[in-house]
């Protein structure tokens, strides 16, 4: 699935980019301004779009017949799940110190408004995932396990899919959460989870008054829908690509849509080799640095999958189709 040499031109340097696409010195200035107050509003607009989704839930659904209020529901427990990407997303936008100017605001606000209600362990997420950075699909690469081997056969992707919907993959994942409880070593880190999930947890019973709004809505989406769109948005990144320093061979470029970037790729996390590129630059910006890519000539259509259900189609083919001018 890495593009064909052909299809990789040797353009960089610019007097905009340098030789590894990183941005010129003055370039790199402008799209690395962090936007204080906007992130305010965004972070503002994750607890509407999460918590927010279940108050609505908990306020509509008693004056609604049975069938209606199960409706009602059952798309409250998918917006959860999407609500964890939500929170994931601008969790991994504090750990790269892009949330917010002040240091020790945007790791507060990253660790206990962010990560700890999605069980993201900060601190040692930030460590595995600028390891992830410094090495991608290399021998050091902590996320290796998620992309390769692809493409796999349409019978394989149907079972880690099965597994991530049913929640078996979130399951393995629990196991672990209560696994650095109990080992000293990591105890600081899944507390810190486990309190915001206590407080969480209460929180929900007491204003709802349904003790079971936590482990039902809560918790099940995280076992359960956000495993599947973890695994979509995580092998639509690097899956089948190989480790190289040229950030082209190791990440794909698809292009952006309306209902993956609501669903799976919220703040312009899509606009994923860019990111790879520079990232130190906040999520606003990776547009115009993918923009300057383009203009540049270094990304060209012949990289770009026209949306991702073609790119997870070929991710699941069990051969190798490669974009061809953004035809897969």
């Amino acid at each position: 699935m890495v593009p064909d040499a052909v299809d990789l031109p040797d353009v960089l340097p610019t007097d905009r980019l340098q030789a590894n696409g990183m941005p010129t010195p003055r370039l790199r200035e402008r799209l690395r301004r962090i936007p204080n107050g906007r992130n305010v509003l965004n972070l503002v607009s994750v607890w509407c779009q999460t918590f927010g989704v279940l108050v609505a839930a908990c306020v509509i659904t008693p004056h609604l017949p049975l069938a209606g209020a199960l409706a009602i529901w059952a798309g409250t427990f998918l917006l959860i799940g999407r609500g964890y990407s939500l929170l994931s997303i601008l969790a991994h936008e504090a750990v790269h110190r892009c949330l917010f100017s002040r240091r020790r605001a945007n790791d507060l606000v990253g660790r206990w408004l962010l990560a700890y209600p999605a069980f993201i362990p900060f601190d040692a997420y930030r460590r595995q995932h600028l390891a992830h950075h410094r090495d991608e699909l290399g021998p050091n690469e902590p996320d290796l396990n998620l992309y390769r081997g692809y493409p796999i056969t349409p019978a394989s992707m149907r079972r880690k899919l099965r597994r991530d919907a049913f929640g078996v993959s979130g399951a393995k994942h629990l196991r672990g959460l209560v696994m650095a409880v109990i080992r000293r070593s990591s105890r600081p880190y899944a507390m810190s989870i486990v309190i915001t999930q206590v407080v969480l947890a209460v929180a929900m019973t007491l204003l709802s008054g349904r003790w079971w709004l936590w482990p039902v809505f809560w918790l099940a989406p995280w076992v359960t829908v956000w495993r599947v769109l973890n695994r979509l948005r995580g092998i639509a990144e690097h899956g089948g690509m190989e480790h190289s320093a040229d950030r082209r061979r190791t990440t794909h470029v698809v292009r952006q849509r309306l209902a993956p970037r609501f669903w799976i790729v919220p703040f312009n996390t899509g606009w994923h080799l860019a990111h790879h590129t520079d990232m130190g630059v906040p999520f606003q910006n990776l547009p115009a640095l993918h923009e300057e890519l383009v203009a540049a000539g270094w990304v060209t259509p012949a990289i770009e999958y026209p949306s991702y259900t073609a790119l997870w189609k070929t991710l699941g083919s069990g051969r190798v189709d490669r974009p061809r001018g953004g035809t897969p």
